[in-house]
């Protein structure tokens, strides 16, 4: 028998009636109410904040580890269901961050199969998650096709292909699947058609209780003007923003941040180096986590680290003490 939290069982039925969450917290109308509170309402669905606590906590990015996690074992990589006691036990974390190239492993032909609706494997990862006593925060999702594709049949088959990652993170008890707004075409007629794309998605999210969020990367999303006309022309509670500190090109990267933040469900601290003082070389922390705060944002902030010197959780635990000092 199909268990009932299964996103197999869920595309077959009402996806209010079988959400994890809606299991758990008797219903979707709760969270959706937060999510048309804004920024700051995010707080209150994944932590609780008191005067004497802080303002953030920090979760991980699974990208932070893509090298150990394309090792072999042998090699001393880790796979993505040891991804959560990971984080825990050696990263010193408790929300983490997925991405969905990470969920694929090879099937009976050999080729990467992703588990997007696998349920026994989501059961697995569930349970990890469970033992190592991390929290689920989003989903990361590429290689999906472009939401802004000029193509109808190619941008529908798009949105379509982000309804399992939608059911997944339901089901591991995420907020939000983070999507790209790439394509090609001008700046008003590539946003029209993101817009649009992330409305499709964010009409089934809803049920599940998932928010729909783009991060500023590549292309026109790095451009944060650009971007939050995105955010305008969707208008959906459920569409939102991931401002990523890095991800900014031929665009100041705090001005960026700014315009992205009115929108933001989470926000990514992208890092690459370090000075002796423990200071990021490229990005000034305290600027960006002023910026993040009179915004009024009050959640995680997901350690996204991208340094070249091959040792991932040096750069991991530098960043996380940065973090933790300015705050």
């Amino acid at each position: 028998m199909t268990d009932p939290r299964s996103p197999l069982a869920q595309t077959n039925t009402s996806p209010k009636a079988h959400s994890r969450r809606t299991l758990m917290q008797g219903g979707a109308a709760a969270g959706a109410a937060m999510a048309l509170a804004g920024p700051a309402a995010l707080a209150m669905r994944s932590m609780e904040t008191s005067p004497q606590e802080p303002w953030f906590r920090v979760s991980l990015a699974e990208w932070s580890l893509h090298r150990t996690l394309r090792k072999s074992k042998a090699d001393g990589g880790i796979t993505n269901l040891e991804f959560p006691s990971f984080a825990k036990k050696t990263c010193g974390v408790d929300g983490i961050e997925y991405v969905n190239a990470f969920f694929k492993s090879p099937g009976q032909d050999g080729k990467p199969v992703a588990r997007g609706m696998d349920f026994g494997y989501l059961r697995d990862l569930d349970g990890a998650v469970r033992d190592a006593g991390v929290e689920s925060l989003l989903i990361m999702v590429d290689g999906e096709g472009q939401l802004g594709d000029a193509d109808e049949g190619r941008r529908r088959e798009a949105v379509e292909n982000h309804f399992k990652w939608v059911a997944a993170a339901a089901y591991l008890g995420c907020h939000s699947i983070r999507v790209n707004a790439g394509g090609k075409g001008g700046r008003e007629e590539l946003a029209a058609r993101a817009a649009d794309s992330l409305r499709r998605i964010a009409r089934v999210s809803d049920g599940y209780d998932i928010n729909v969020i783009v991060e500023n990367h590549g292309g026109l999303s790095s451009d944060g003007a650009w971007l939050a006309d995105v955010m305008k022309r969707a208008d959906h509670p459920r569409v939102g923003t991931l401002p990523d500190f890095g991800n900014f090109y031929e665009y100041d990267r705090y001005q960026g941040v700014t315009d992205l933040m009115p929108y933001a469900k989470a926000v990514s601290a992208k890092s690459y180096e370090f000075d002796v003082a423990g200071d990021e070389t490229k990005i000034d922390y305290s600027r960006m986590l002023q910026i993040v705060k009179d915004a009024g944002y009050r959640g995680w902030i997901g350690i996204e680290y991208e340094g070249n010197d091959g040792d991932e959780v040096a750069g991991i635990q530098a960043t996380k003490a940065l973090l933790e000092r300015l705050r």
